[in-house]
């Protein structure tokens, strides 16, 4: 049975003061999201992660680390998309050999107007380069980003082609009618939507959970409205995640997460971010911690109790 389902965190990523991968303190942000965070999974290596501002030997060291800490492999899927069709074939095939639970793929990246026969012919191909003995594939339909969608007409074929290795897909465009269109008209297919505010229909429209960027900061909220014991303290638990994406998502999202980290943590670190991206200048961290204050985000944190599932 898949294991990742529920609420995903999409993991930031720690720098050092010379761009590189902070590995151990990236091992210790997935443990802490697993544990007090109140995830139940972890997307590494996504686009809050940053990605494709990494080299390839810069994701894979990451994602060796993660591998070799101990934390449970089944509980995290892994970017593995690059713009490069080799890339991404030995991002996916690491990420089969080292037991992550899934690896999540982009679709090629650079050249736009790709049509869905080549979409389909493109994850045949990595599929077939990696093998699909043991794997796990998600897509990764965020268009904003990659100009490249998954059509629905695209991923229904492939599902079709491939049942035991395509398990499901991360939308990153906040568009339930496709999510929901998506999990109903492919059973057993599991689709995560990108934001909080889609647990409270996850059940009506068959989602599998959520995977998101605020996440990192609202795992427990958003536990505690997806399991929640009472329709009271899911409704309580969903409005203060909603409430808190909302003020997050009023800056850069990547910038404002790791500002958040910072925040929360007291660790300056977080606010290092990849080029192109940069950090929140300062009358906007200033404006987010403010916003920030008045929420319950800062106020002791519960044992994870009641959320209890893990995936």
């Amino acid at each position: 049975m898949n294991t990742l389902r529920g609420v995903i965190a999409a993991a930031a990523t720690p720098l050092t003061d010379d761009h590189a991968i902070d590995l151990d303190r990236l091992v210790g942000h997935c443990n802490a999201l697993l544990d007090e965070g109140g995830c139940d999974g972890i997307n590494l290596l996504g686009t809050t992660g940053e990605a494709t501002s990494f080299s390839v030997e810069q994701r894979l060291g990451a994602m060796r680390a993660v591998a070799g800490s101990g934390l449970p492999l089944s509980r995290f899927m892994v970017g593995t998309g690059a713009a490069a069709f080799d890339d991404a074939c030995r991002l996916t095939t690491e990420a089969k050999a080292l037991g992550y639970a899934g690896a999540l793929l982009l679709p090629p990246f650079y050249y736009k107007g790709i049509d869905p026969d080549a979409v389909v012919a493109y994850v045949t191909a990595v599929i077939e380069r990696v093998g699909r003995d043991g794997l796990s594939l998600y897509l990764y339909h965020f268009p904003a980003n990659s100009g490249v969608p998954y059509a629905p007409e695209a991923v229904a074929r492939l599902r079709d082609r491939f049942p035991e290795t395509l398990k499901g897909l991360k939308d990153s465009t906040g568009d339930l009618d496709y999510s929901g269109g998506l999990a109903r008209s492919l059973p057993g297919f599991d689709v995560f939507p990108s934001a909080e505010a889609s647990i409270g229909r996850a059940a009506e429209l068959g989602l599998a959970g959520c995977i998101s960027a605020t996440a990192n900061v609202t795992g427990r909220f958003a536990q505690a409205a997806f399991t929640g014991r009472s329709h009271e303290e899911r409704s309580q638990a969903l409005a203060e995640a909603v409430r808190i994406r909302g003020e997050i998502a009023r800056f850069p999202l990547v910038a404002a997460v790791k500002e958040t980290l910072a925040l929360l943590s007291g660790d300056a670190i977080w606010r290092r971010m990849m080029p192109p991206l940069e950090p929140l200048a300062a009358p906007d961290r200033e404006a987010l911690a403010k916003a920030l204050a008045s929420t319950a985000l800062f106020e002791e944190r519960p044992a994870r109790g009641m959320a209890g599932r893990s995936a």
